[in-house]
């Protein structure tokens, strides 16, 4: 007899009234490592301010800026002597001041799959995960937005390793140019764009380590310099912003990014998400999805995705998948069902095939497409809800994590 919503016993894990409940973010000013400032990162007015700051003229800065965002976001240049419509000693100017900086690939590994993970080093020698995942017709890269993760979701590997600190606008968009890098995807100076084939970096999922609403303001400046129609390029509707449900930046997401919107949501009933997703006890199922009504007006997506992960015996049942299709109702969406992927000392198994099958016809015949997420990289621990640092991974033994994961620690 399958196990409903409001008795599973799966494999031990977190007691609902000790799992942590998120703490609210603040974003402590940090101070900036020592030397030049980074380009890499500025919106278009403080890398205009950086042209006055070292004696463009103001009636030129406009236009300095413009010719260097070019040669940063469009030719992927990052060397000053390269930038030749710049005269000389502008340029060395430039390299006096400023560096054009991007996170440090510290490891790179394929999978069987051809999904992409690479560790990469930022200030501080903090690590974080990006993955690119090519498809048939489109190449989607996960962004990472914080070190660490301060949501202790008790599915997820990545929640089990304590935030250490928001990424800044340079480390997000610089995830996106070093997987162009690794590409080979930066158009020769003077090329014609438009004339270029398929983008194989065609799409951004922020995903990765960390919950974005919680770095609103640089996970905001990044995907606009993403989406600027004289850099990289990106329609905000192929840049999808992953949240496990922040109910107050909602809303702004929408008026001040626009991007897609997808939701963690993983159960049906608050008590089961309480223990899934803790920060469902500060804004419930009831408030999150007040909230998701207005989305697709505010910033004319489409739809919403709901992302929910398929744990064996505990939010699979036929009565969940009809409590899922009525909690919805009436919102504009997909749901993407997830087969867990397992990771060390994880206390959940992965709903069998069978179940996620039932599950997924029952929420097709309320009308909504429930496609099944196939899991890449796998064997590289790239795939969803795998990704943390390797040396944050390399300092704990599977009993620690286990240990970790049933304490909330």
């Amino acid at each position: 007899m399958t196990a409903t919503a409001t008795s599973f016993q799966p494999v031990p894990q977190p007691d609902p009234a000790k799992a942590p409940v998120t703490q609210d973010m603040l974003t402590i000013p940090r101070k900036l490592p020592d030397g030049p400032a980074n380009l890499v990162g500025m919106t278009r007015d403080q890398m205009r301010q950086a042209m006055i700051d070292i004696g463009v003229p103001e009636k030129q800065a406009k236009m300095r800026m413009g010719q260097l965002w070019q040669w940063i976001y469009v030719w992927g240049v990052r060397d000053f002597a390269l930038m030749t419509n710049l005269a000389k000693d502008l340029r060395a100017k430039l390299a006096e001041t400023y560096v054009l900086a991007v996170p440090e690939v510290v490891t790179r590994q394929v999978s069987e799959d051809g999904t992409r993970k690479y560790l990469v080093r930022i200030a501080g020698g903090h690590e974080v995960e990006v993955v690119y995942i090519p498809e048939t017709d489109r190449g989607t890269l996960c962004v990472s937005s914080q070190v660490g993760c301060t949501l202790t979701c008790s599915f997820c590997h990545t929640g089990t390793q304590k935030l250490v600190r928001n990424l800044t606008t340079a480390e997000i968009v610089g995830q996106v140019m070093v997987a162009r890098d690794d590409l080979g995807e930066w158009p020769h100076p003077g090329q014609d764009v438009s004339e270029l084939g398929p983008r194989r970096l065609s799409n951004i999922v922020l995903m990765g380590m960390g919950e974005p609403l919680y770095n609103f303001e640089n996970v905001r400046d990044a995907m606009k310099i993403c989406m600027d129609p004289e850099g990289i390029q990106l329609s905000r509707r192929r840049i999808t912003l992953s949240t496990s449900g922040i109910v107050p930046e909602i809303a702004r997401t929408a008026v001040e990014i626009g991007c897609q919107l997808a939701v963690s949501f993983h159960a049906t009933t608050d008590e089961v998400r309480n223990v899934l997703v803790p920060v469902n006890r500060k804004w419930n199922i009831e408030a999150l999805l007040t909230a998701l009504r207005e989305y697709p007006a505010l910033s004319n997506s489409e739809r919403i995705t709901f992302e929910y992960v398929m744990l064996r015996g505990v939010n699979d049942s036929d009565d969940d998948a009809r409590r899922l299709v009525e909690l919805i109702r009436g919102i504009p969406a997909k749901i993407n069902l997830i087969p867990f992927n397992e990771w060390p000392g994880s206390p959940y198994q992965r709903s069998t095939k069978a179940r996620i099958e039932a599950f997924g016809d029952i929420v097709n015949r309320a009308g909504y497409a429930s496609p099944v997420r196939r899991p890449r990289g796998e064997d590289i621990m790239a795939a969803c809800g795998q990704l943390k640092s390797a040396t944050e991974r390399a300092r704990k033994s599977r009993a620690q994590i286990a240990a970790e994961v049933a304490t909330g620690a």
